[in-house]
């Protein structure tokens, strides 16, 4: 009787667990016409292979921009299937390309920045099967997400964390969606503002190298040519620095590139009101027709 209470306890709770995980994971609906090609193996690294999700209009009249979405998760935990909100980008004639990366427990830094570009260059390698515009890319993510965007647009057609893809040209990173990103890693580690063990979990074996960790941050990075970026962050965000995407900003202001600044009020930690979170979509929205991306 006690073998059988056992059994029927652990069915329930895998029974839960599976629907929890169920309930976390977002269905994407993309319009009509659109394909999806889900689970796409961008790279193989060892026994990890990185994976994204592509959603795409091989029908469109002429190749249509891309968004590369990377969600957050202090490089530590996070997963695609979780992301969505991608119908105002649908509405524009995007497709969306939805990245997952290695984590730190798999890998420690650089390699989400690695990933992240590998996952960008394998589009842009297939982007006339895709029917993608390999000049039209936008790089947008929250948190660290919002850190990976930023490098990996800021980058532009640095090699430097390429690896395989290194020999694929012939793209531009038309523009950065930065929400709440890290910017300077080393601050996060050990600022006077906030400190993150996440901070010094990913850089591992190099948390106290302070020249590695200035290689990994945006902000240095910045420069006259960078493309436009727009950066979201609130006020009172608990977990990084409100202080770090005003850094930023100064930063595209003393160099001459074009940016955006959009401060939330009250604001914590990707966590803004309905009304915060419609607004800025609008802004997104106004942002990237001001510099010419969507195809409508």
């Amino acid at each position: 009787m006690k073998k059988i209470f056992v059994v029927l306890f652990l069915l329930l709770a895998v029974n839960l667990f599976a629907q929890q995980d169920t309930a976390a994971v977002k269905k994407v609906k993309y319009p009509v016409g659109y394909e999806a090609k889900i689970d796409a193996v961008y790279i193989e690294i060892n026994d990890w292979k990185g994976r994204e999700d592509i959603y795409y209009n091989p029908i469109s009249s002429k190749p249509t921009p891309v968004v590369f979405n990377i969600h957050g998760g202090g490089w530590n935990h996070g997963e695609k299937e979780t992301q969505g909100g991608f119908t105002p980008f649908f509405k524009l004639g995007f497709a969306v390309a939805n990245i997952e990366y290695r984590l730190t427990g798999q890998a420690t830094a650089p390699a989400a920045i690695e990933d992240v570009r590998a996952a960008i260059l394998y589009v842009v390698k297939n982007a006339k099967e895709l029917n993608i515009d390999p000049n039209k890319i936008v790089v947008m993510g929250g948190s660290a997400g919002g850190h990976l965007a930023l490098m990996a647009g800021l980058l532009q057609n640095d090699n430097q964390f390429d690896g395989a893809y290194k020999k694929v040209k012939d793209y531009n990173i038309a523009a950065i969606i930065d929400k709440y990103g890290i910017t300077d890693v080393w601050d996060w580690a050990y600022g006077k503002n906030i400190t993150s063990k996440s901070a010094t979990n990913w850089l591992g074996a190099k948390a106290k190298d302070s020249i590695f960790a200035k290689s990994v941050s945006p902000i240095y990075y910045v420069k006259k040519t960078s493309p436009p970026t727009f950066i979201v962050h609130g006020d009172a965000d608990p977990v990084v620095p409100y202080q770090q995407s005003i850094n930023l900003k100064k930063k595209f202001d003393e160099v001459g590139a074009v940016s955006q600044f959009t401060s939330v009020p009250g604001g914590v930690h990707g966590k803004f009101t309905k009304e915060q979170n419609d607004e800025l979509t609008k802004s997104i929205d106004a942002f990237l027709k001001s510099i010419n991306i969507p195809n409508n």
